[in-house]
């Protein structure tokens, strides 16, 4: 901005030293007002204008004082005086001294005064666009050094700072590129925050930024795992392996990592891909990998183990290994051993024989649930590892009326084909009847172990269908809610066990946050880059996430990630349009205040309230239209 008569604007600021407080009796900043200003051959010129002394309130708040002086100074029309009430109050008091000294000029002060009033019933609010959300992201992506990574790495400004929208609005807004490319464009301040043009994105630079991100998955990787423990001091102690699947949409003829195989997510009609997480106890990911759709869990391992954890400097203990039941074959187990780590996991097959161990102590523990599950150790014939005996009572209920549901299921489709020997028209050779019988089985297995079935005939033809329930039926209801804990750990008690097993909820929780709230799943995506590029951007989205829910934690805000980002968009950007008595155009561009839990969120995180600072600008009547947006630039405060 130029004065009238071609001089830059002046600027003000502080300048301290470090001096005793004879008050305090410590050391402290003493300050004085400075301006800083070109004068007419164009250099630069400083002059100090008042001494402050040591400071009656908190050093941050003189960054609001200077903006409210300079803006004074430099006779810029305002609607509004960005500080909060003291900032304000302080201001005046060094505004009044300076004029009363001489040190400046209000000769035109009436006349500046009359400029900056504006008529009410002319204000406008227009352009309101959702910021809080895209605002905590930034500064948690920000808290993990992103920006210095890939920095470190040659990335150009202009490519960071795409690569800060991308991520921030996969977080918020986790759509296809075409829908996010809409949402920037008509919805989000996410540009205003990031710097980057916000009439440069399209579907096309957000489907390149993903890919560049790929490129760079091993890095970023390890960095970010670095990053979190240095961040919150971990230790990686236990570390979690478990894998998922997610689904394609189309056929994916040409893809090499869609195949058919067995879906967690009952999808036996669509193409998968399989996920590999390994994360930490504390849910951050330390490694990742995809493989092809028909991989099954116990195979994966050996491909993996050399990566199942990355170590920081300051972290060098024996890891625990926690994996699931379908990855923990005896040829995995040996592969952990071998490796140099310790392993807890469900045992694969059901221990029928075991006695109870030389100690026969039985330890209860009370769930968050309050359920009391009830652990004892025992011993089985031919097997080294440590076991624990899980006894569930909310486990049993679960299991027994899953059970007893498709029992019943299984015993009405037997009383149909039992119904059908005696009607006209019913099936009754006995191929078709045992073929019936078959589809029953093949339905329900888990209810078809506790009968035996024996079809009688007479010439080829069906007379009936007995049905006898199995002795170890009776066995298999005293079984239900218990499970085996198998461990190579030795010294260990019997919570502490139990409490390690039960961290493997983190990763299953990873997985249900990337598919839900990051809409991981379906797979859109033609080929395989395009595919591998979308899951790690929701892997990178995710370490973002879990990031700002694990500080929240710490404080006691258990909130999921869309009710967080619910609660912060409350805060949005908005333009603020008025004319003075000289018919000049006057708007501010600037973020409402938050909310009580919007602030809540940001104390919570340590993080600040405001994205940028307010922008203002003045234009005549004729050049409205054409300056309406050109002036506004983001400022990051502080």
């Amino acid at each position: 901005m130029i004065r009238k008569s071609g001089l830059p604007l002046a600027v003000m600021y502080f300048k301290s030293v470090i001096r005793r407080n004879p008050e305090t009796a410590r050391y402290e900043g003493y300050y004085r007002l400075v301006e800083s200003y070109r004068n007419v051959s164009g250099r630069i010129c400083h002059r100090p204008l008042l001494t402050i002394g040591f400071l009656p309130y908190e050093v941050e708040k003189l960054n609001d004082i200077r903006r409210i002086l300079t803006d004074r100074l430099n006779r810029t029309p305002n609607v509004f005086e960005q500080g909060d009430e003291e900032a304000v109050r302080w201001a005046d008091i060094y505004w009044q001294q300076l004029v009363e000294s001489g040190k400046i000029d209000v000769s035109d002060r009436a006349y500046e005064e009359k400029k900056r009033m504006i008529n009410i019933d002319e204000l406008l609010l227009k352009d309101g666009r959702e910021a809080g959300a895209e605002w905590m992201c930034y500064q948690g992506m920000e808290q993990l050094r992103f920006r210095e990574k890939l920095e470190e790495m040659g990335w150009k400004e202009d490519e960071i700072r795409l690569a800060y929208t991308q991520l921030i609005s996969r977080a918020v807004y986790p759509y296809s590129e075409l829908r996010t490319t809409r949402w920037i464009q008509e919805n989000s301040a996410v540009c205003e925050i990031t710097g980057y043009p916000m009439e440069k994105i399209t579907k096309d630079k957000l489907y390149q930024s993903a890919l560049d991100l790929y490129r760079v998955k091993d890095r970023l990787e390890a960095h970010l795992s670095k990053r979190t423990n240095e961040l919150f001091d971990l230790q990686d102690k236990i570390i979690l392996y478990d894998l998922t699947n997610t689904y394609f949409e189309g056929e994916k003829k040409g893809s090499n990592l869609a195949r058919f195989g067995r879906s967690k997510e009952k999808r036996s009609d669509a193409r998968l891909i399989v996920l590999a997480l390994v994360v930490n106890a504390e849910g951050f990911i330390k490694y990742s990998d995809v493989f092809e759709g028909n991989m099954s869990d116990s195979s994966s391992l050996p491909g993996i183990i050399d990566r199942i954890r990355v170590r920081t400097a300051e972290s060098q203990c024996r890891a625990i290994v926690v994996l699931d039941a379908g990855i923990a074959t005896e040829e995995n187990l040996a592969l952990i051993r071998a490796n140099g780590y310790d392993y807890v996991c469900v045992s694969r097959t059901k221990i029928k024989d075991y006695a109870i161990g030389p100690e026969g102590k039985v330890c209860k523990v009370n769930t968050k649930n309050d359920e009391t599950v009830t652990l004892e150790r025992v011993q089985s014939a031919g097997m080294t590892d440590y076991l624990l005996k899980i006894s569930s009572p909310g486990k049993a209920l679960k299991e027994g009326s899953m059970k007893n549901q498709f029992e019943s299921r299984f015993l009405q489709e037997i009383e149909k084909i039992r119904q059908s020997l005696g009607k006209k028209h019913g099936v009754k050779k006995v191929d078709k009847v045992h073929q019936r019988i078959g589809r029953a089985i093949e339905k329900y297995p888990s209810a078809v172990r506790f009968y035996s079935i024996e079809v009688r005939s007479e010439q080829d033809t069906a007379t009936e269908i007995i049905l006898t329930k199995k002795e170890n039926s009776i066995e298999a209801e005293e079984r239900l809610g218990v499970y085996f804990i198998r461990t190579s750990l030795k010294t260990e008690g019997e919570e502490t066990l139990w409490i390690i097993y039960n961290t493997i909820r983190e990763v299953e929780s990873a997985f249900r946050c990337l598919k839900t709230d990051l809409d991981l799943r379906p797979v859109y995506h033609k080929n395989d880059d395009a595919t591998l590029a979308h899951l790690y951007l929701g892997l990178l989205a995710y370490s973002l996430v879990n990031t700002i829910r694990y500080q929240l934690k710490a404080k006691g805000i258990h909130h999921d990630w869309q009710e967080i980002v619910r609660i912060t968009n409350t805060q949005k950007v908005v333009t603020t349009y008025g004319k003075n008595n000289f018919g000049e155009t006057i708007y501010v561009r600037r973020c409402t205040d938050p909310n009580e839990k919007v602030k809540t969120i940001y104390q919570a995180l340590g993080y600040r309230n405001y994205p940028f600072v307010k922008r203002k600008s003045v234009v005549h009547k004729s050049e409205f239209k054409k300056n309406q947006f050109s002036g506004f630039q983001q400022i990051n405060d502080g």
